[in-house]
């Protein structure tokens, strides 16, 4: 199998320090994102923050692919919808990404059987292993799953 390599090309602008504001462009989508230094930095707050992207990266990455991994399983999913929590742990000037816990609410079609119920949350857990993002920061930042399966 041949090798293939994606590329992600972004262009991030900053102007001033810690109360300084910049912005980031994806070329992808071409979509400016304004960030800046969160509050709990001593910065401005009010955009978004590396932090932030960092956790709704991870969160994005795998609903994508527990969406991609139920439907593969045939499962009847309806919606999937992560919460999302990522700690940062502040030593003094030392800053370290501590963990990241995804709280994914799976629902599936109301004629679900419960066996699809309990596929669904064991698939809920092994679509971890196949979220790219995930497995960039696995072994630095804890990746926590804690699914909830639902029938609309």
């Amino acid at each position: 199998m041949a090798t293939k390599l994606h590329e992600y090309p972004v262009v991030a602008n900053w102007n001033g320090g810690r109360d300084g504001a910049g912005d980031l462009t994806p070329a992808h989508s071409g979509k400016t994102i304004p960030i800046n230094v969160p509050p709990e930095f001593d910065g401005p707050g009010g955009e978004t923050n590396p932090e932030e992207l960092l956790t709704s990266a991870v969160a994005g990455c795998y609903s994508i692919t527990a969406g991609i991994v139920l439907k593969n399983r045939r499962l009847p999913v309806t919606s999937i919808r992560t919460e999302a929590l990522g700690q940062v742990e502040q030593q003094g000037a030392s800053f370290a990404y501590k963990s990241i816990t995804l709280r994914p609410t799976i629902t599936l079609e109301p004629g679900s059987t419960d066996e699809q119920v309990a596929q669904a949350e064991e698939m809920a857990h092994k679509a971890d292993a196949y979220c790219i993002v995930s497995n960039a920061v696995r072994g630095k930042v804890e990746i926590v799953i804690e699914p909830t399966v639902v029938k609309s």
